[in-house]
Parts: structure tokens; sequence; C-alpha cells
């Protein structure tokens, strides 16, 4: 008698796929159903092509300081719009053809269709051929995700008011565009269209832009926005928004009327739970429609869990893995949890932030007495000789433990120097072990120790304070 486990996910975005590989490697039999392309929003529609585009202005950003470092480059920088979405694509399609080539490598089944729940551990799946499909299984992991939300005063027609994916569409660079949110999907688009010449204008109902963000990285990121002349409206919102031939008029709270090209309407996700037979099954939803798990990411239903955006936890791509793999854990008999409190994650604005664990408001909210260090990226060798000194780097420590609570960092390469602060917060290295550690010289990474150096104020270079 054969006891192999059958995992059957639903959604092969960066929480299904992974999923369904760690499930193969743990000896199930997989079986993943998407109705769309293998990668989900994050490949196809969110982070990597946005990355793609980001990554071409960043190019021409350097390519203007040329002559700072004895470059001579005849003529502005222009930039081809055919050719970076071409490449953008490309870029894609490499990824979604890897992951197809991952899932067979490990035997795992790949249905393309709709799938539903339709009774205990059952899915009947509409196939994209037309045909019908049952597949029954021990175990089902929802990966479903999240979409763009439907909201009547932003009438959606993907070419004067759009979403992100639209925004990934380049056919022309337009000479103004109206950001609606100034959330990190916000923030990134203003930097992209902004470095492409676009006049750019940002709505944001908050004070400031990236309000979840550590206070002194937002106002960092609002001299950037000023700098760059980019026309942020605090405080505010839209109330009117009338589509015309050629342009679109937008009457915000404040009462300023203001002309675009193009509206992009960069304000929250709706969860993908509709449709997909929960009610069916009595899998519980929280008020906001999200899935409602444990931690071992299984629903009220036995055998039924779920992971990623679905479930309204940390909306991260790099989340919706983690969950995968713990879910596939649990299925498999290896008790495993994911620890929300050391997650970092990349804001690709220019420049780069990265974070990882609490705010310092955060930490006054919780009544946490903190130590706090800082250090500005003009202070490195390394910056300067690559002439990149915007930035500062923050850590928050724990005043009586030395515990590091949370990491800022606003620069280039943030994104990825921000996981050595994570590995120290998994760790329980505290702050001043991350000070004594040898960094090489020259490094950008010399930040984070110098940070750390600056919570006893030993930071050696930084001039000394002043009282």
């Amino acid at each position: 008698m054969n006891s192999q486990k059958h995992i059957v996910i639903l959604g092969a975005g960066p929480g299904g796929y992974v999923a369904a590989i760690r499930a193969a490697q743990r000896g199930a039999q997989v079986t993943i159903i998407e109705n769309q392309a293998l990668g989900g929003v994050c490949l196809n529609w969110g982070c990597i092509p946005s990355k793609a585009l980001l990554s071409v202005v960043e190019l021409g950003e350097k390519v203007k300081k040329a002559s700072e470092f004895g470059i001579q480059v005849d003529g502005p920088v222009r930039y081809d719009v055919e050719q970076m979405v071409k490449r953008k694509d490309q870029v894609v399609a490499n990824l979604v053809k890897g992951i197809g080539m991952l899932l067979k490598s490990h035997g795992v089944t790949h249905l393309q269709g709709t799938g539903r729940l339709v009774g205990d551990r059952t899915i009947d799946v509409s196939m994209a051929d037309g045909s019908e499909a049952t597949v029954q299984a021990d175990a089902i992991i929802i990966a479903t995700g999240s979409s763009w939300p439907n909201l009547p005063l932003f009438p959606i027609d993907g070419s004067r008011i759009i979403t992100s994916k639209d925004a990934l569409e380049l056919k022309s660079i337009p000479e103004r565009m109206l950001i609606v949110g100034g959330g990190v999907e916000g923030c990134e688009f203003a930097s992209l269209y902004c470095g492409l010449g676009t006049k750019v204008s940002v709505v944001e109902m908050m004070p400031t832009v990236l309000p979840e963000e550590d206070e002194e990285i937002s106002a960092l990121m609002m001299r950037e926005f000023k700098k760059r002349r980019i026309q942020f409206h605090a405080e505010t919102k839209v109330d009117q928004c009338q589509v015309g031939e050629h342009e679109v008029m937008v009457k915000l709270s404040s009462g300023e009327e203001i002309s675009t090209d193009v509206v992009l309407v960069s304000i929250g996700r709706r969860f993908n739970s509709d449709g997909i037979g929960l009610e069916k099954v009595g899998v519980a939803l929280g008020a906001r429609r999200e899935i409602i798990i444990n931690d071992q990411m299984e629903t009220n239903i036995q055998g039924v869990y779920a992971i990623g955006d679905v479930v309204g936890k940390a909306m991260l791509a790099h989340v919706a893995s983690a969950q995968g793999k713990v879910a596939v854990e649990n299925i498999m008999g290896h008790p495993e949890t994911v620890n929300y409190d050391v997650i970092p994650a990349g804001i690709f604005t220019l420049p780069e932030i990265g974070r990882v664990g609490i705010t310092e408001q955060q930490a006054y909210e919780r009544g946490i007495q903190t130590k706090i260090g800082r250090f500005r990226y003009s202070g490195l060798g390394k910056a300067q000789s690559v002439s990149e000194t915007t930035g500062m780097f923050k850590v928050i420590s724990e005043a009586d433990s030395g515990r590091l609570l949370g990491a800022h960092i606003m620069g280039a390469h943030a994104a990825d120097l921000i996981h050595e602060a994570a590995m120290a917060m998994e760790t329980g290295v505290t702050v001043d072990k991350l000070a004594t550690m040898i960094h090489a010289h020259p490094t950008l990474a010399e930040g984070l120790m110098e940070a750390a150096e600056d919570v006893e104020g030993l930071a050696i270079h930084q001039a000394k304070k002043r009282g």
C-alpha cells in the first residue's frame, strides 16, 4: 500500500511553487494548480519586472555622473522604452521557464486551470483547455495571493487610470503622472518614472511618504523626493477623477485640481479568497476576508492550509515562500513556525531602503527603553569612492540587554546590506557584538558596524557629539 502523501497546492506564486518543490523534496506527491503564469504577481507583474525597469534608471543615473569619474559620454541620457520593456519581458520569461523546469525536475504535476474546493480535501479544476478535472488530496495548501482592488472612484482603463501592472507595460514615457498612495509601491514607481523624466506627483492620506517606515527614513525619502522635484500632497485624498480624451483632471480634498496624463492607483491589495470554495468547506475568514490560520499555517479545517498574501500577514514574496516551507514541514510531521519578528524587507526606491525588526516609534509605543546608533553613508570610504554618499544606517537596541530590536538602512545596496542585521537578530547577537565584529574595508557594510558602535558613542568615523 502506497502511504505517500498527496499535497495539492492552489496557486503557483512565490508561496505556492516554493511549497510544491519543498513538498516534493520531502517525498510527497505534489499537484499545483494555477490559472495564470507560474511565479504569480511577484514574478510576472510585480517584484521582478519593476526591478528590471528600475535597474535601467539606476544605470542611467550612473551614466549621468560619468564625467565625475573621468568618463566622457557624449549627449544626454535617453531611454529606449521599447528595449527596456523587451529586456524586462525576457528576464520574466527566463524566470518563469526556470520555475517550470524546477517543478518538472521534482516530479510536480502542474495543472493549468482554476481550482475550487468542493468537499473534504477535494478540488475541482476548470482546465484552460475547457475540460474539467477533480483532484483528491491528503492536504491542501491555498496560495491564491492578492490582486488589485476594484475602486469605483478610480475606473481602471489601462491607459489613463492604471494599476502597477499597467505601469510596467510602457508604450511611451508620460509627461505627467499622479500616483495615488505614497506607500512602498507608490514610492518605487515615483522613483522609476521620475528617473525616466516624468513630472511626478504623489497623493498620500498620511503626513509622510512610507508611513510604515521609521520616521527618520521617511523624512530622508521626503528630502529625496524634494531633490528630485517630485511633488508631494500630504494628508490629502482624491475626491474625483475626470477622464478626458488627452488628460485626467483630478480634484483633491484640499480643493486643488491637477491635470495629468496618467493616474497610477497604488492603494492596497484585495485578498483572493473569493470564488475558490472556502465557504463550501467552512474555511474561516477574517474581517478583511483574509484566511485565518494558526502558527502552523493550518486553517480551522484540518488538512487545509493557507499561505502568502491571502492570509493577510506580512504581504511579501519571501514571507509567502517561508510560509510555504513551514506549511509543508507541518504537513509532513515536522513542526515548524515562522518568526515574524525577523523579516527583512527591501524597498527599491532611489536610493534603496532595507529594514528589519521594529522602528524607533514602535519601540516607544511598546514602552521599550532603547539606545539608538546612526551612521551616514558619507562617512564611508567605499561610499565616497563609488559616489554613493546619500543615506544612513540606523540600529535600535534594547537599553539594558543590548538586544538588537531593529535596523533601518537607506542608501546604495540597502536591501542587500540589511541581511547582516537580520542574521544578528535571528541568532541573538547583541549590538556590542555587531560593533566588535571585524568588517572588511572598504565596504558599505562597515556602516552597520559604525552605527552599532554609535549606540555607545564609539563610532570611529563620526565627529564627536557635543554636550
